[in-house]
């Protein structure tokens, strides 16, 4: 078996050096629900984990497409930022090698070649590597994968890696309407009660980022943007038509609002850019970010800087909630309307 750290090292050595576009555009054009030519490969790959699978491993991590969980509801749309759908880890015999290698290019499709090398940090710190303390589960039946008697709609199907400080989806654009395959997590924390300047954190530029435009704004912006209490992290459900507390962007100059723009971009960047586009044409059904709202919340200011750790964008049905105090913790849940009902 290959130590899976040695060979993720390798993996991202290679990526990099074959990477030769960065992300730095976020194309506002492509239809919502629409893949690229070369975004499906995590899809194949997902059918191919599939037809590896036997009867034991498919009874353990596959589930109907519309599986209820008692306490957790829609299973496959559930979020949450330290959890576990099926028990098995990756890194177990559960899995063959081979099996292994496929969980490894699925979550490396999902990602950005631009990222790996620090999504690989971020589990490093927080499990101890790829595949510890992670699972996956299979909802529904891969195409590639499908049996001959499959009943009509069965093809539909999303895998759902998660563990400590992450929920990924990949769904092949079977849940409809929806940006990620539903609402996703990502986070990470070198210390769990970070300094200030959350040294380490690969995240963190982010609310670098947010910060430098709340630097932008002048005095009444500024108090409109701040609000006092951070609200429940796992509260993203959308608001649809109410009026969502914070800064409105159409109250912002063009060069902030500018900023924002590079700001949204940091937030989607790490993802493959097939997710990056359907993430930004939900957005634009809504009415862009001239619909949204931009909060910092002043009750939870590690060392008191006034360098807002939590803020939060937020639209009809956009949501990106970042949570900096103690360690980063973001939820996110983009559809493109705020009747899509979501699992949170």
């Amino acid at each position: 078996m290959n130590p899976p750290n040695a060979l993720n090292r390798r993996r991202f050595l290679q990526s990099t050096a074959a990477a030769s576009i960065a992300t730095t555009a976020l194309p506002l054009t492509a239809t919502c629900g629409a893949e690229s030519a070369s975004s499906n490969a995590a899809e194949s790959l997902v059918g191919r984990l599939y037809e590896t699978l036997d009867a034991k491993q498919r009874g353990q991590i596959c589930f109907d497409w519309d599986h209820q969980d008692p306490k957790r509801g829609l299973l496959r749309s559930y979020v949450a930022n330290n959890w576990n759908i099926t028990q098995p880890e990756i890194i177990t015999d559960f899995y063959s090698d081979e099996q292994r290698e496929l969980i490894t290019d699925i979550f490396e499709s999902i990602i950005h070649p631009d990222w790996h090398e620090r999504y690989y940090q971020q589990l490093e710190d927080d499990a101890g590597g790829f595949g510890h303390e992670q699972s996956i589960a299979i909802f529904g039946k891969p195409e590639n994968g499908k049996p001959e008697n499959s009943k009509p709609g069965e093809e539909k199907f999303e895998l759902v890696l998660t563990g400590r400080h992450m929920t990924l989806r990949c769904d092949g654009d079977s849940a409809d309407h929806v940006a990620f395959g539903g609402p996703i997590f990502y986070g990470h924390a070198p210390e769990f009660n970070e300094n200030p300047k959350h040294t380490d954190n690969v995240f963190w530029h982010q609310a670098v980022g947010a910060n430098r435009l709340y630097q932008m704004l002048d005095g009444r912006q500024q108090r409109q943007a701040l609000v006092a209490k951070t609200p429940r992290e796992q509260s993203v459900a959308f608001r649809g038509k109410q009026t969502i507390p914070g800064l409105p962007v159409t109250d912002m100059s063009p060069d902030q609002k500018e900023h924002l723009q590079s700001v949204l971009g940091l937030l989607v960047e790490m993802y493959r850019r097939s997710d990056q586009d359907e993430a930004m044409k939900c957005l634009e059904t809504q009415g862009g970010l001239d619909a949204c709202s931009l909060s910092f919340y002043s009750d939870r200011d590690i060392g008191k800087d006034g360098v807002w750790d939590n803020w939060r964008l937020e639209g009809p049905a956009f949501v990106w909630h970042y949570r900096g105090a103690p360690h980063v913790h973001v939820w996110v849940n983009v559809a493109d309307s705020p009747d899509v009902v979501t699992n949170t």
